[in-house]
């Protein structure tokens, strides 16, 4: 039989940093609200959650990398919302964001949750805010208790 290890939906005694953009936020409002409601429901205590904001999107891996590499916090969730334009300002924001979030949890070996929406327009991102579509703000605590507690899992802890 194989061995399996997967991570648990309890975010009792775990901290976390949430990196929240300004920018869009009327809709980054109502994914942080999905956050903190993820958290909250699974065991996170309210002093255990970090919330950090910053201009924008673009600005977010610096921050993600900060708060990871503090040794404060078991996992960092990004929360932003980049709406295509009529420029391709939406191409180099997204990816730039994309790569960097990615890059700050590689370089620490802390989870660090992509929650940004990609949209192509607002409909879509108030959609995925929790409007019609599962606040993905929500799915993305969850992701970030599970994968904290699947890599505990793997180390022995």
């Amino acid at each position: 039989m194989a061995k399996i290890i997967e991570g648990k939906l309890d975010a009792t005694g775990l901290k976390f940093g949430v990196v929240i953009s300004r920018y869009n936020s009327f809709i980054t409002q109502r994914l942080l609200e999905g956050v903190l409601d993820g958290l909250v429901r699974h065991g996170a205590a309210d002093g255990d959650i970090t919330i950090l904001y910053v201009p924008g999107s673009f600005e977010m891996p610096l921050a993600c990398l900060k708060m990871a590499q503090s040794g404060q916090y078991d996992a960092v969730i990004a929360v932003g919302a980049v709406i295509r334009g009529a420029t391709s300002h939406f191409d180099f924001v997204a990816a730039e964001c994309a790569k960097g979030i990615a890059r700050a949890g590689m370089q620490t070996e802390v989870p660090v949750i992509f929650g940004v929406l990609t949209a192509d327009t607002i409909e879509q991102a108030i959609e995925r805010a929790g409007t019609k579509l599962p606040n993905r703000g929500f799915e993305a605590a969850l992701t970030a208790i599970e994968q904290v507690n699947a890599l505990k899992s793997m180390s022995g802890e």
